[in-house]
């Protein structure tokens, strides 16, 4: 019943020591529902004074509260416990986040939400397995290697999958023992602020987990990443924020881990099942509005089967069902803002110059006060277009054909990007040979957004740097110790 209230709520409070707290300066943002134009709340703004409290407050309690020194197993109940108030909540934290984003219901509850929990129930689950080393010289000596907690982290998320990713970052790091300050994207606070009353209800000690709402540069983003008390930063989100994350990081040598986007080729050999190639596709570049880091957002077809491809890709695109994000019915939503419509629609223009644009690309009339656009498919289009060479982080799809490996392989490497990729073909040595010269951190073979939560998650080039995942989380929210015993005989 409380958290029903809080979703209902008309004001997003910061969550500071385990208390939802008001701006100092008393100033507030709209938080404004993508698909309608309705205000959803107004949202607390933080300065650096919201920010260094709760900084502090997670200080505090990683050096004087029982987190970092409460049993493994003990922390990863609450962590568990967390998961479980997640699923329960399902469909009212489903409806927020489709609110906040314009992403279809569906998603939101079939997908990102059960993903959130997953996420908790994971690394409750994972932390648990996780061994240390011991080195033995002789039988009097012992070398033991320790993983300690850092400290204070900083998380900053995006506004494509919230909750999701919040809890992706949070579930490994207070697993290790750390504290956090999360400051989530300003377009999509409401599940955030959701997660404090879940954490409150869950046990979570107060201080461990802290929110703040608020802007990037200038803001509560830029305050978190150059507060000294703060040892790491995990951040998802743009390039030229990720610059600016590490130049403010450096002073403080604080660690980093950074998921920037990609350019995902998806390439269709001439010997590929299109039965599962093609819908596959359209999933890959569609989904959540094409508003995914991973998204297939280029698609690269063999010239014995472009034409075929191209002719089933046009008819299924124009299928697609645009509009109402809470009709279940719905397959693509609004995108989350009207700067983001604009800026997708100018890619289109240019595709339309430089290429053919078969279908899409129109903002819907039968919405005008939410952004909602027709997914656009373009043919015959240079690879070295912008629209084949830059994240869009929107519903276009260019479909660019090849004729041998060579050929693919130039046009795939070319873009700065290297986070994903998917290869759909029958022959194993072609699958084998192009998946090893494919320069991403992660690839798919007849398959995608296919994931194991144990394997690393990131990418090579302009994509980022670090892994998220499994052990890879847990080793970076955490500092290795030696200890040498010796021991007489």
């Amino acid at each position: 019943m409380a958290l029903a209230k809080a979703a209902d709520t008309k004001t997003v409070e910061h969550f500071i020591n385990g208390k939802f707290e008001p701006s100092a300066n008393k100033e507030y943002f709209d938080n404004i529902n993508p698909a309608t134009g309705e205000l959803i709340a107004k949202v607390a703004t933080a300065t650096a004074t919201e920010v260094d409290q709760a900084v502090q407050a997670a200080k505090n309690a990683y050096e004087k509260g029982p987190w970092p020194h409460m049993p493994l197993k003990d922390r990863c109940a609450v962590l568990k416990k967390i998961g479980d108030l997640i699923l329960e909540n399902v469909d009212l934290l489903a409806l927020a986040e489709t609110k906040d984003t314009g992403k279809p219901i569906s998603e939101s509850r079939n997908g990102d939400i059960p993903r959130a929990a997953q996420n908790f129930h994971f690394y409750a689950g994972y932390a648990q397995s996780l061994s240390e080393d011991c080195f033995t010289i002789d039988e009097n000596e012992r070398h033991f290697v320790f993983r300690e907690p850092l400290g204070v982290s900083a998380i900053i998320t995006p506004w494509n999958l919230p909750l999701q990713l919040e809890s992706w970052k949070i579930a490994p790091c207070l697993a290790m023992g750390n504290t956090c300050v999360l400051k989530p994207a300003e377009w999509t606070p409401h599940t955030a602020y959701l997660l404090g009353h879940i954490a409150k209800e869950a046990g979570l000690p107060d201080g461990v987990l802290n929110i703040v709402h608020g802007f990037g540069a200038g803001g509560a983003g830029e305050a978190l990443t150059k507060h000294p008390d703060v040892r790491s930063i995990s951040f998802t989100g743009e390039g030229s924020t990720g610059k600016a994350i590490m130049a403010a990081a450096a002073p403080g040598l604080k660690k980093v881990s950074f998921e920037l986007g990609g350019k995902g080729a998806n390439i269709i050999f001439d010997d590929a099942d299109l039965e599962e190639a093609i819908p596959t596709a359209i999933s890959a570049a569609f989904r959540n509005q094409g508003e995914v880091c991973l998204a297939g957002s280029r698609l690269y077809v063999q010239e014995g089967s472009y034409k075929k491809v191209v002719t089933e890709l046009l008819e299924r695109v124009k299928q697609i069902k645009v509009g109402n994000p809470q009709d279940p019915a719905t397959q693509m939503g609004a995108i989350i803002s009207n700067e983001q419509l604009e800026k997708i629609q100018s890619y289109i223009e240019i595709g339309k110059k430089e290429g053919k644009l078969l279908t899409g690309g129109e903002r819907l009339k039968d919405y005008p006060l939410g952004h909602f656009l027709a997914p656009a498919l373009i043919s015959e289009i240079d690879n070295k277009s912008r629209v084949c060479q830059e994240e869009i982080f929107g519903p276009v799809l260019p479909v660019i054909p090849f004729k041998n490996e060579d050929d693919l392989l130039e046009m795939v490497n070319s873009t700065p990007y290297g986070l994903s990729s998917g290869v759909w073909s029958t022959n194993v040595n072609t699958l084998h040979r192009v998946s090893r010269e494919i320069k991403v951190g992660m690839l798919w073979v007849n398959c995608w957004f296919n994931r194991d939560l144990r394997t690393p998650f990131g990418g090579q080039k302009a994509s980022g740097m670090g892994r998220e995942g499994g052990r890879y989380a847990l080793e970076f929210f955490s500092e290795l110790k030696t200890v040498c015993y010796k021991y007489k005989a």
